[in-house]
């Protein structure tokens, strides 16, 4: 088969990084040539089998026109001396800067969009170079139906991979209650807080485990201090052992604002960690958690809820027993070999049906 070239800004940690080095390490073992091409950057949080090709393109930008350009030059050296390989790109600017690059080349394009597609600012610059993909792949029925006529009839679902290299656990859970993310404002840290100073008022042997780094860290402490829980609330930074970390934790909690399918939110739920979340646009949280079945689903931006939510699983063992049985079943509906299995099913037969539907294919 092709080179399959993952193309990402850069991999200092992250749910879109994760999934990239889950299929790009599955690939590899299958003896599939593989590359992650980094383009803004050159870090590598997380394991990566020593055959896969790591190139860096260049660093961040900083609004440079000048260095954008010279990104999409040496992008465009490295397709051209890769000619049959495959770009997919889990970026919206890396699909941008490939649409370019890739002018005039022949190559199999993939998009994956990792986020709410209502969120991005430039539409009209991302739609372009999303109809010039051959297959565009989103987290959610919802996500596609938020594109154009001409890209949804090219869009297709697949989840995200979940490569869980220790077991659930089922025992006694440590008060403790954990959150994995960037800490920016998608994710919305700030409800976090204030909905743990308020269950805190009756819950007081609990602490808050932050997992990430982030630009608003210096804001979200001074908010801790502000709400008197700086002493109950711990920023762990970034861990490469971050399941483990969590594993025996008593809840797990996402926030956002909005999200595509949150990577992390998975991995909790198949290790058996009792889970609460937003319920944000585009259903990615939706699609995975049933309300009071195997976790919470909180509306958006509503504190009270998701302390009322925290309550309910701190003082309810049966409750917190039941959603952790039922999540772990997505261990194996999302594993990381039937989601690869998915993405290559796009590039063969898959591919040729929805590069004829495109034919004749209006945009809006």
């Amino acid at each position: 088969m092709e080179k399959i070239v993952f193309v990402i800004p850069d991999m200092p940690g992250g749910g879109t990084e994760r999934v990239v080095a889950l299929l790009a390490n599955e690939y590899r073992g299958r003896g599939i040539p593989v590359a992650i091409l980094l383009f803004a950057g050159q870090e590598t949080a997380y394991p990566l089998d020593p055959g896969i090709e790591v190139v860096s393109v260049g660093s961040p930008a900083g609004g440079s026109c000048l260095a954008r350009l010279g990104r999409i030059h040496r992008m465009r050296q490295f397709y051209r001396s890769n000619k049959n390989c495959q770009i997919w790109s889990f970026s919206v600017m890396g699909a941008v800067f490939s649409t370019v690059a890739a002018l005039g080349q022949r190559h199999f394009f993939l998009v994956s969009e990792r986020n709410d597609p209502n969120r991005y600012d430039h539409r009209r610059i991302r739609n372009l170079s999303y109809r010039r993909a051959d297959v565009v792949v989103c987290q959610t029925k919802d996500a596609v139906q938020s594109f154009p006529h001409g890209i949804c009839k090219k869009s297709v679902v697949i989840s995200n991979p979940l490569e869980l290299d220790i077991s659930p656990y089922a025992g006694e859970r440590e008060k403790r209650i954990v959150a994995v993310g960037r800490l920016n404002a998608q994710k919305n840290h700030r409800l976090l807080l204030e909905a743990f100073a308020s269950f805190r008022e009756t819950h007081r042997e609990y602490v808050l485990e932050l997992y990430g780094k982030g630009e608003l860290e210096k804001e979200l402490r001074a908010l801790a201090v502000r709400l008197k829980i700086d002493g109950h609330v711990i920023f762990k930074g970034f861990s490469d052992h971050v399941l483990s970390d969590i594993r025996t934790a008593a809840m797990y909690i996402l926030s956002s604002d909005y999200e595509g399918i949150s990577n992390s939110m998975l991995e909790a739920m198949a290790l058996g960690v009792p889970v609460i979340a937003t319920d944000c646009p585009i259903g990615g949280s939706r699609t995975y958690i049933k309300d009071g079945v195997n976790g919470f689903l909180v509306p958006v931006g509503d504190s009270d809820a998701l302390s009322h939510a925290m309550g309910r699983l701190a003082e309810e063992p049966g409750l917190s027993e039941r959603f952790s049985r039922e999540a772990v079943k997505l261990k194996e509906e999302l594993a990381v070999s039937r989601i690869a299995d998915s993405f290559l099913a796009l590039t063969g037969e898959g591919a040729e049906r929805l590069r004829g539907r495109k034919q004749g294919e209006n945009d809006e």
